[in-house]
């Protein structure tokens, strides 16, 4: 790297920091603006031109390290790649203005330190596209593996009765996440009757309806009794309308009466218990 690049970098970085932050702020969308404070941001940015500043010195070993906890850090902090990469751009230019600006860059040694920017900052574009890549792909995987764990799960309610509240969309993959939990709490709570409630559900359509159909007949064969609850009104015509069968699965239009009816399943009922006398 340019020995005038560094030293002015070195030696004016405040002003740097300063002029980047102010224009950065203009760039950034509002719901960022809304998410991060100032002080959180003016840090960041600092953590930002102090990670350039240590590609400079060719540490490549620290600046890697440094990448990784900036490119974790933004993840969180909700910064668009695009954002990333305007900040890499931005710091360019205001360094070479400002060399500019100072005279150190003139006539006779403009072309060099010119192929001198580009060389430095190409590869530590490409290394910072790569690793925010890797960093949001890494938390998207963890959601997901969370998001999964937590989509579809059988709670047992009372001995032999299990319930799987369902909310949101129902794909095919999460149709696959909720059928192994299934067939896994069935065995696990040794569940006779299991009441899956798809009030939360918006929309049942031929897809979701088989799905669900194919659950159901998964249940039956491990020996457990299958009931879907909260069929409302809206959904029941959706199903008269698609013409899907479920002659073969008790439906209920609420978790209220899916639990009485597994109590009676199961040989049990509610009880009311007369006040005692004092």
């Amino acid at each position: 790297m340019n020995e005038l690049i560094y030293s002015y970098i070195r030696e004016n970085k405040d002003e740097i920091l300063s002029a980047w932050i102010k224009n950065m702020r203009d760039k950034a969308d509002e719901r960022l603006i809304k998410v991060v404070s100032d002080e959180m941001f003016a840090r960041t940015s600092a953590e930002f031109i102090d990670m350039i500043i240590t590609r400079l010195k060719d540490n490549e070993q620290e600046f890697l390290n440094r990448l990784t906890d900036f490119a974790e850090k933004v993840v969180r902090l909700g910064w668009p790649l695009t954002f990333v990469n305007e900040g890499l751009r931005l710091f360019s230019k205001i360094t070479f203005e400002g060399m500019v600006d100072q005279g150190i860059v003139n006539r006779d040694n403009q072309m060099d330190i010119v192929y001198d920017f580009d060389s430095f900052m190409t590869p530590m574009n490409n290394e910072v596209v790569n690793m925010y890549s890797q960093t949001w792909e890494k938390t998207v995987s963890l959601q997901k593996i969370a998001l999964q764990e937590l989509s579809a799960p059988l709670i047992p309610v009372l001995d032999r009765i299990t319930v799987m509240p369902l909310v949101g969309t129902i794909d095919t993959e999460r149709a696959k996440q909720i059928m192994e939990n299934l067939l896994q709490g069935v065995v696990k709570h040794r569940s006779e009757v299991v009441l899956i409630d798809i009030t939360g559900v918006p929309v049942v359509d031929t897809m979701v309806a088989h799905h669900i159909i194919q659950a159901a007949e998964a249940v039956r064969l491990v020996g457990a009794h299958c009931m879907l609850c909260g069929i409302r009104p809206e959904i029941a015509q959706t199903i008269v309308n698609l013409g899907i069968n479920l002659n073969e699965i008790t439906t209920k239009n609420s978790l209220q009466k899916g639990i009485e009816a597994a109590l009676e399943i199961t040989s049990r009922k509610i009880v009311e218990m007369e006040e005692m006398e004092e």
